[in-house]
């Protein structure tokens, strides 16, 4: 290794070279060095801490002390098969980054070329001879966050480490014959809590919604939700997954011995000063137990009305939130963003002189000047078991999570019929059915009519990422679809991939929407007990535009794709 002896004379030479460069004054100098005596830092340490001179100054005069090459990593493409001649372990731990491979040698960037028993503990570990460049501590920290991020954040590097021994303790096929004491105490293994704190913590990274692990017979499936589309990512090894759920479990609240039933939890996650609230359910599949984490956002990130992407409907929606009475209603399939919006209309009309109380499962944001109830199925408190008790609570707004069964139609609608303004959301695939639903589920036609003002249908859909938009030439199968449409995008954008979002093509959602707003022509259809084909028309002739007529419309802004269009919405 082309090593540095660290001497007294080589300290006062650096310093020379110093004071003839003029960086420095003798007397800056001697007193620097009689610092160093006293506290063993570097020279150059304790003048750059003085402020007398940059991290610069010193790399550049190194470089001409030592005779060594200066390197900027960071700022380097240094190829693959170079920087994986040192694991990320190695780099995070010696601070040093390979930037060129010889045949028996590979060259280092290093922020201290003096660090000698570090390097001779490399240079062991490899078995090479090692080569010394010089760089700034600030390189080195780009350099390992560019170039090992990826590579230290994952299962196999935290697992890397393991002895065969240690190894053997974690791996566990059945819990058919374990204590509760022995599962616990595996849960707290400590590669299991890292393991298990990374995937949660990557989930948040990505800015996941949701974590899902699924166990099958030779491996196990790991996957994030992000903007509403599952992504497979590297998954921790099939003969760990028993620990893995058993330290979900305990996490959670849950009974680390129960594997015959489906349970839910909940887990309070801070990573560095954030709070998370995570929502936990586990259930028994055929080789194990399916396990999906929903990541929430404990301290409350709340959307504003105007950033949802109603664009032209804005005005309406507020115009129709805004009345003292009746049932407003947001309607779409899991996942279309109906949780978001109503927090986002309350947060719009939470003001001193309202009171306003919600019904949720589970309460998904807390809100400060809102009354927030959780049901709890296990003591037989639902949503209309909570309506009947809210309104003697003298509310001026309620809302009720979903409304599931007639039970809690019914006591919803009373209560629109008394002088309550109340929001919920149901199942359906557009705002016509909406109104058929509530027939079906048993309430009546006229209450329907009465009660309900509005219905808003969504979607969400993927917004092309900003950094990597580009505008490309529709395919032929494009061009077909273009032509079905009345008034089709001049130009067509997507997104290449890139950093920002994680190569994906796409950052962030943005909704599609459908408003319905109940006019006497409606309410007549209503009592007709007519068909949602004949709402919908009749909606439609009034000036309503479709879920897919407002996708076009961001396709046409270039905000989404045709194929995202497609992909979440129906004629």
């Amino acid at each position: 290794m082309e090593g540095v002896a660290l001497t007294e004379n080589k300290i006062r030479y650096f310093g020379e070279i110093l004071i003839n460069k003029g960086l420095i004054t003798q007397e800056q100098l001697e007193r620097a060095l009689k610092r160093q005596k006293e506290d063993g830092r570097y020279l150059g340490e304790i003048l750059v801490a003085e402020g007398i001179l940059t991290e610069e100054d010193v790399i550049e005069t190194l470089v001409e002390q030592q005779g060594l090459p200066l390197a900027r990593p960071a700022d380097e493409t240094i190829p693959p098969e170079v920087i994986n001649c040192i694991t990320p372990k190695q780099a995070h731990e010696y601070r040093v980054i390979p930037i060129a491979k010889g045949e028996n040698s590979i060259t280092v960037a290093c922020a201290d070329p003096f660090a000698t028993i570090a390097l001779d503990n490399l240079r062991r570990e490899l078995g090479v001879t090692i080569k010394l460049a010089i760089t700034t501590k600030e390189q080195i920290e780009r350099g390992l966050e560019k170039y090992y991020h990826e590579r230290l954040h994952n299962v196999s590097a935290i697992l890397e480490n393991l002895t065969e021994a240690e190894m053997k303790n974690l791996v566990v096929e059945t819990f058919d014959n374990g204590t509760a004491g022995d599962l616990e105490n595996l849960a707290n293994e400590a590669p299991i809590v890292r393991l298990v704190n990374f995937l949660i913590a990557e989930g948040i990274r990505l800015k996941a919604s949701d974590i899902h692990l699924q166990p099958f017979e030779k491996e196990v499936k790991l996957r994030y939700r992000i903007d509403g589309v599952l992504y497979e990512r590297n998954a921790p090894p099939r003969n760990l997954y028993a620990a893995i759920i058993s330290r979900l479990k305990l996490m959670a609240g849950m009974d680390i011995t129960e594997r015959r039933l489906p349970q839910d939890g909940r887990i309070r996650f801070m990573l560095g000063d954030k709070e998370l609230d995570l929502r936990v359910a586990v259930v028994p599949v055929l080789h194990g137990e399916s396990a999906v984490i929903r990541i929430l956002n404990h301290q409350g990130f709340l959307l504003d009305l105007g950033v949802l992407g109603m664009d032209g409907l804005l005005d309406q929606f507020e115009r129709l939130i805004n009345i003292s009475h009746g049932m407003i209603l947001v309607t779409g399939p899991t996942g279309s963003g109906k949780t978001t919006t109503l927090y986002a209309v309350l947060a719009r009309l939470n003001r001193p002189e309202r009171k306003i109380i919600t019904i949720e499962d589970p309460v998904e944001y807390e809100m400060i000047g809102i009354d927030q109830i959780p049901v709890n199925p296990k003591l037989n408190f639902g949503f209309a078991q909570g309506l009947r008790t809210v309104i003697r609570h003298d509310p001026d707004i309620i809302l009720v999570g979903e409304i599931r069964d007639r039970e809690t139609a019914e006591v919803a609608v009373q209560s629109a019929l008394t002088g309550h303004l109340v929001f919920s959301t149901l199942h359906t695939n557009n705002a016509a059915a909406t109104y058929t639903r509530l027939v079906d589920i048993g309430i009546e036609p006229y209450l329907v009519a009465s009660t309900v003002k509005g219905v808003l249908a969504q979607r969400l859909v993927r917004r092309i990422c900003p950094a990597c938009r580009v505008e490309y030439t529709p395919s032929a199968a494009e061009r077909e679809i273009l032509a079905e449409i009345s008034q089709p995008p001049a130009r067509l954008y997507r997104g290449t991939g890139c950093e920002e979002c994680n190569y994906i093509g796409y950052k962030g959602r943005l909704g599609l929407f459908e408003l319905l707003i109940t006019s006497e022509q409606i309410e007549k259809l209503i009592m007709a007990n007519a068909s949602t084909s004949q709402i919908k028309k009749v909606a439609i002739a009034e000036g309503m535009k479709t879920l897919r007529e407002d996708g076009w419309d961001k396709v046409r802004a270039g905000l989404t794709t045709l194929e995202e269009v497609l992909r979440v919405t129906q004629e």
